[in-house]
């Protein structure tokens, strides 16, 4: 490919660009013969807009804050790239090639740390985030905002230098036209609780938004990669998605008010981190929840992080171990201790012996949410199927096994496969779809190609779809949609695509388009009810958006009577009012009809026996007649077992109600303490064999408690099998 170079002068100079370093959703980055270090990023589909922004962003670079170091700490386009075809469009532009740098979270993880570089101690870590916030307050000193903080547009040198890429990305106000390019895209758990369930392309950025992303990163460096909401759940159902935490304000260290998590057995401890940096957290998480204004400036975490690196200290066993001289003592021999002698900065000896690299048991990750299921489209011939769901899951189509189908799946893992290796290089290309699990973007409707009719399209979106390419399904199904805009089920399969973007607002837009074409449409009122459900996590008034999801599930349950997810679905939401509800036991006995009834059309769903048990168990904490509710609940478990033995989450709640029958004593108190240990090791090992961190650490959590005294011998044992 053949580009035009424009240089300040005006002047173009033809270069050749032919050797691809990695490719994304948008753009191509190549290197660039003539000069060694840039490289030449060049948009699939360049737009007016991308010109306009560039022009803005190349009159208005931001300050280097480590210019005086030589280094680059944000990757801004250097020249705009013309296309050599005479037509002068802009279709690109030449940046700095970033080297010997690498993601932010191989040097926050521990055990990546460890392999990469090992001696990169906490005073690197203090250094690494000050220059980050440094970077940050360049940024908004000029007036832009990230927009899409997240760990993948971070990159760190083994000197803790930093670089922010990923540059064109960013929200960028045009002073001269006063016109503002939106930040398209982001992440959920860098998300502030404003802008939780947002369309990204529909508001402006602030730089409050970017202080809640920043504070999360730094979290996220000086706790081990610990993230500020994360934290065992000690409520009833299913634990929270991190949207939902953040939206709730319930940061799991939080110092003036009580929230229903501790933080998991693996985190660092809260007085690690100096009293300066506490306060800062505090101010951004529990302070500027609902005071975004309160969150602290990228300078004032400068400032913050320079005072707690003066005031480092060394271990007198391991001059690698650095802590804040407020502590009495190391806190890492401690964390040595507590992690079965897997030490977060291994000392010069075991480096050079290479002891800090013996093999474990096969690794596991670390703590996370676990991912919704994500959601099948309906294929262009419906074939309606029934499975096990859980509480956010959708209903499913399933598509006809047919050969032809192959090639195209087979492409689309192919461009997969490219934008995978583009993340790698870690160059400034917009992150690649499937890296970021919350993108908001608008709902554009591109020109249908004439050469291609609907089924086409609609197959098209199908195939994007299995191979969780959402992004391409959304696309594909709204040039389906162009071209036959009465369709419903291309409107229903586009939503479910929104669905898991998580972007609701979208997915509801599409379900009302789908019912008010179709209103006998049973799966679209089933699926709108879910969405609505999900919508109460984020709503002023959750009440109403219960209601109308209770609404959806009835008129589903009117057109079918036998569909059983949306008895299930109606039991959940129902079992949801009744935590807050004034006539609570009403509205549980109510969910437990739901739940019998779906039992009734279909007696082997281990779900609906699931969540009948957790709503027995919650009446148990009301009623006088207890010990009946209990094992009731526990006969539901054993029900739900018997359909599928593998489901952790099940044996943990069974583990927990046997617990506390145990408390209350009688002939049987021993037995039922005896099966809740039993019950909680299995729910442990089965979702450390499924990397399911969220139900193991509240079954290890669940254990601890249940038997005090061996807990930490316990925990080691166990912390064998996974990583720091």
């Amino acid at each position: 490919m053949q580009v035009l170079r424009c240089l300040p002068n005006k002047e173009t100079i033809p270069i050749n660009l032919t050797v691809s370093l990695g490719r994304g959703g948008e753009a191509c980055v190549y290197t660039v013969s003539s000069d060694a270090n840039l490289v030449a990023k060049i948009y699939h589909k360049p737009t007016e807009q991308h010109a306009s922004k560039l022009r803005a962003m190349l009159a208005h670079p931001p300050e280097n804050p480590t210019a005086n170091l030589g280094h680059i700490s944000i990757a801004w386009p250097n020249e705009v790239l013309r296309a050599a075809d005479g037509s002068d469009r802009i279709i690109g532009f030449l940046m700095p090639r970033i080297r010997q740098m690498r993601p932010i979270i191989d040097f926050y993880n521990p055990r990546t740390r460890r392999q990469h570089c090992p001696l990169f101690n906490y005073q690197y870590l203090l250094r690494t985030a000050r220059n980050l916030a440094a970077a940050f307050a360049a940024l908004h000193a000029s007036g832009y905002c990230v927009g899409d903080v997240n760990e993948s547009n971070i990159l760190v040198s083994d000197t803790a230098l930093v670089t922010i890429v990923d540059t064109d990305s960013f929200q960028v106000r045009d002073p001269e036209n006063n016109i503002v390019y939106r930040c398209e895209v982001g992440k959920a758990e860098f998300t502030p609780p404003e802008l939780q369930n947002i369309t990204f392309s529909h508001c402006d950025r602030t730089i409050c938004h970017d202080l809640f992303g920043l504070s999360v990163l730094l979290f996220q460096l000086l706790m081990e990669g610990t993230h500020p909401f994360s934290g065992i759940y000690q409520g009833v159902g299913e634990p929270p998605s991190y949207e939902a935490r953040i939206a709730a304000g319930h940061f799991t260290f939080n110092q003036k008010r009580r929230t229903p998590y501790t933080p998991t057995p693996v985190a660092p401890p809260w007085e690690i981190l100096h009293p300066s940096l506490q306060e800062l957290f505090v101010r951004c998480f529990e302070e500027g929840h609902s005071k975004p204004l309160l969150r602290p400036s990228a300078q004032s975490w400068v400032l913050a992080l320079a005072q707690a690196e003066e005031a480092i200290t060394v271990c007198s066993e391991n001059p690698q171990h650095r802590y804040g001289n407020h502590l009495n003592t190391c806190p890492w021999c401690e964390r040595r201790l507590r992690l079965g002698g897997r030490d977060p900065f291994p000392s010069p000896k075991a480096i050079e012996s290479k002891e800090h690299l013996q093999p474990r048991s096969q690794p596991r990750k670390r703590y996370t949410q676990p991912p919704r299921t994500p959601q099948p489209a309906i294929p262009f011939k419906q074939v309606s199927f029934r499975q096990p769901i859980n509480q956010n899951s959708f209903l499913q189509y399933k598509a006809p096994k047919k050969s032809k189908f192959l090639p195209v799946i087979l492409c689309l893992l192919g461009f997969g496969l490219l934008g995978y290796l583009d993340v790698m290089i870690k160059f400034t290309s917009r992150p690649f779809v499937a890296q970021n699990s919350y993108n908001q973007q608008a709902l554009l409707t591109r020109s249908a190609d004439s050469n291609q009719n609907f089924a086409e399209y609609y197959k098209q979106g199908h195939a994007s779809y299995k191979v969780k390419d959402y992004e391409q399904a959304i696309e594909k199904f709204s040039q389906a949609i162009q071209l036959e805009p009465d369709n419903s089920k291309a409107y229903i399969n586009r939503a479910n695509a929104h669905f898991n973007l998580k972007e609701y607002e979208a997915a509801l837009a599409d379900y009302n388009q789908a019912i008010k074409i179709s209103p006998n449409e049973v799966k679209a009122y089933v699926n709108r009810g879910n969405v609505r459900n999900m919508l109460a996590e984020y709503s002023s008034d959750p009440d109403r958006e219960y209601n109308l999801a209770i609404a959806d599930f009835n008129n589903a349950i009117r057109l079918n009577p036998n569909e059983v997810e949306a008895y299930i679905r109606r039991g959940i939401v129902r079992s949801q009012i009744a935590k807050y509800s004034g006539d609570s036991q009403q509205d549980y006995k109510k969910a437990i009809n739901d739940f019998n009834g779906a039992l009734s059309i279909n007696s082997g769903r281990a779900e609906a026996y699931f969540q009948r048990g957790i709503v027995r168990y919650q009446i148990a904490q009301y009623s006088s007649n207890f010990e009946q509710e209990y094992k009731q609940a526990i006969g539901d478990f054993d029900r739900a077992l018997n359909i599928d033995s593998n489901l952790a989450k099940v044996y943990l709640k069974r583990g927990i109600v046997r617990y506390e029958l145990a408390q209350y004593g009688g002939n049987e108190s021993n037995v039922h303490q005896l099966k809740a240990v039993e019950d909680l090791q299995t729910a442990a090992k089965i979702s450390l064999k499924e990397d399911d961190m969220d139900n193991y650490q509240q079954a290890l959590s669940s254990i601890c408690v249940v038997i005090e005294n061996k807990c930490e011998t316990y925990f080691q044992n166990t912390s064998s099998n996974k990583t720091n």
